[in-house]
């Protein structure tokens, strides 16, 4: 069973982890790719807001699959 914050953490610190955690490999990728693209072009604003959206989605998913079980 996957922790939910254990997967909130992963993805706060490397977009993408979490939901590879969760076993969400090509969410996983996508947000492993969007991220750096958006803080690149953004100049970091959108960057940290990828960040906090990624983290909360992985937590979202793992709270959802831990309840399913």
């Amino acid at each position: 069973m996957k922790k939910p914050g254990n997967a909130a953490v992963l993805s706060l610190f490397v977009p993408g982890v979490g939901q590879i955690y969760n076993g969400k490999f090509l969410r996983g990728i996508f947000w492993l790719i969007v991220t750096p693209g958006l803080w690149i072009g953004s100049g970091g604003t959108l960057g940290w807001i990828c960040h906090l959206i990624s983290s909360y989605t992985a937590y979202r998913y793992a709270k959802r699959d831990s309840t399913e079980s």
